[in-house]
């Protein structure tokens, strides 16, 4: 399963996997990684429902889609990156 999600989402991966090892990684940025992802895909949710019931779809188009994006990246790269890529959306080097 991991290997196919992997292959589908390669666009995403590849352009963080690029560079060398970094030297401080931590296994806690991956956590707060995917934590982060979960807090912004939920934010989403919440922008598509608050959206739903005030009726203003056009413009809450735009939150709804930002926050999802960010939450699905960094969801993809905490749980199926390596460390290079988990250390390279930190910006530690």
């Amino acid at each position: 399963m991991k290997k196919m999600l992997t292959t589908l989402f390669w666009p995403i991966l590849k352009f963080f996997e690029v560079g060398q090892e970094p030297p401080n990684y931590k296994s806690s940025h991956r956590l707060a990684l995917n934590v982060l992802g979960a807090l912004f895909v939920f934010l989403s949710g919440v922008s598509a429902v608050s959206a739903f019931y005030s009726e203003v779809t056009i413009g809450a188009v735009i939150p709804i889609i930002v926050f999802f994006l960010v939450g699905l990246v960094a969801l993809v790269i905490g749980s199926l990156g390596t460390n290079r890529a988990v250390a390279k959306i930190w910006g530690t080097k």
